[in-house]
């Protein structure tokens, strides 16, 4: 019997960059999730900060940044339950249905002007994404399951895909948020998801049975516990937060100090728990044991990339010259730099991985990443060096900053879930892409709370310290390549 991620693909030719046409809609699907995504992730934390006279919360600098980081780690967070659902409940093609109405709904509910509506918005967007990023990597993944070149340049192009809508995504929520009113960008967001939503009906006709049903269902009996302990665990939650609340002593820290502690023992507990299954053979415990060594480097990767959401972004709207041929940009429209660079360098990687991807590992690719990581901080601090005292620096800093963040997610990001998808046991696959993004919650969350140090100590040695760290881990991971490697064999 096969699983739903390895049901049987239709027989039919390619009409995307020569792949199937479940392929084609899987990322017009991502691609307008990319849209909301970045289109959040552009103007939040300028949100956040900005004060009440100009629509925003007026909330300090180090809080946003945290509040920034909590969120984002939320979002990766989610995969968690998102890969069990698919695996266990729903399936992948249903699993990315309910997340992507999930999503559209949370934008809506920010575009209304109110504090509660705006925390339930995040949490609904949170909710979504963590049902759709896993099941959709789990899809994906039944490209070329034998072909390690293809494959990693079946992601590549997937990964530059889905960057046309994120690089439209903050020039349009990024005006409409800075220059007109924020909720109508957050507004802008929940169309682009609905026209994802839309997209992805009108294409199942092209799925066959791919997807359609859980690898492992669960039966009523085994599904009844479950229900018990998140009902206790989801009412126990509740009743602290009211009680907090209504003794009027609740504050967002310790909101912060609650995800914090979730996003580093969470990822931990459920690796462990996956190597503790009985039913896995010998070379997939191997397998799995090896990845962790790679695991915890993504983590230390992603840990200062989402601060380009909110560090970077606030260094583009307070300490960088933003005049061009008389027109001042919004800070937030920056964050196009991203996927800008991606949509350039995504077919060079595509195309070098052709060649040469079976001539270097995975832990090779890993280093590379890192390395490019901790050079853009390194830049990053002779950029806050040239604004100290409220100097603005020219754009080039920023500009030159994100083609190596660029040039360091793809060299780890694609290929990374690539091979975790053929190390991961054949009955983990969603959930073993739900570990990945479990492990960039673990780095995106130490690094939103790292950034609340950055209001203390002088921003040239924040930069230059967080950068040094992830050179360093890139270089340890270079010098380990071949021992994990061969584990992943």
């Amino acid at each position: 019997m096969t699983t739903s991620v390895e049901a049987t693909r239709p027989a039919e030719p390619g009409r995307l960059f020569g792949q199937p046409r479940w392929f084609g809609t899987l990322f017009m699907v991502d691609m307008w999730e990319r849209f909301s995504f970045y289109g959040m992730r552009a103007i939040l934390i300028l949100y956040l900060v900005a004060p009440a006279e100009r629509g925003g919360l007026g909330v300090p600098i180090g809080t946003a940044a945290a509040l920034f980081g909590l969120y984002m780690s939320t979002v990766f967070l989610a995969a968690l339950p998102g890969g069990w659902i698919s695996d266990r409940l729903l399936g992948p093609r249903r699993t990315v249905l309910v997340g992507a109405v999930t999503i559209a709904a949370g934008h809506y509910a920010m575009a209304v002007p109110s504090v509660p509506f705006v925390y339930a918005g995040l949490t609904l967007i949170a909710a979504g994404t963590g049902l759709l990023k896993p099941s959709m990597g789990a899809m994906v993944s039944h490209l070329y399951p034998h072909d390690t070149g293809k494959r990693d340049a079946a992601w590549s192009v997937f990964y530059m895909s889905i960057q046309v809508s994120a690089l439209l995504a903050p020039l349009v929520t990024g005006f409409l948020g800075e220059r007109v009113d924020w909720h109508l960008g957050f507004a802008a967001a929940g169309v682009g998801m609905t026209f994802g939503v839309v997209q992805y009906v009108l294409g199942l006709r092209h799925f066959a049975d791919l997807g359609a049903r859980p690898p492992r269902p669960m039966s009523a009996a085994e599904l009844r516990p479950v229900l018990v302990r998140t009902g206790v665990i989801g009412g126990a939650a509740v009743v602290l937060f009211g009680v907090d609340v209504l003794a009027g002593t609740f504050t967002v820290e310790h909101l912060l100090a609650l995800v914090g502690i979730t996003v580093v023992v969470v990822p931990i507990l459920y690796y462990r728990s996956i190597m503790r299954d009985r039913g896995l053979l010998p070379e997939e415990r191997r397998r799995v044991k090896a990845f962790l060594w790679l695991l915890l480097a993504s983590a230390v990767f992603w840990m200062p990339y989402d601060q380009g959401g909110s560090l970077l972004n606030l260094f583009a709207e307070r300490s960088t010259d933003r005049v061009l041929f008389d027109f001042e940009l919004p800070a937030s429209w920056f964050q196009s730099l991203h996927p800008g660079f991606i949509l350039l360098l995504a077919p060079l990687y595509a195309w070098f991985w052709v060649r040469k991807g079976q001539h270097i590992g995975t832990s090779a690719k890993f280093a590379v990443g890192l390395l490019m990581m901790g050079a853009s901080f390194v830049v990053m601090a002779f950029a806050a060096l040239g604004a100290a005292g409220g100097a603005k620096v020219s754009m080039t800093f920023l500009v030159v900053v994100y083609l190596l963040q660029v040039a360091g997610e793809l060299a780890l990001a694609p290929p990374g879930m690539s091979a975790l998808s053929q190390a991961a046991p054949r009955a983990y696959v969603s959930q073993m892409m739900g570990v990945w993004w479990l492990f960039a919650a673990l780095g995106v969350g130490l690094g939103g709370q790292l950034a609340r140090i950055s209001t203390v100590i002088p921003q040239p040695v924040y930069f230059a310290g967080l950068g040094g760290l992830v050179l360093l881990v890139g270089l340890a991971v270079s010098l380990g390549a071949r021992r994990i490697d061969r584990g992943l064999r």
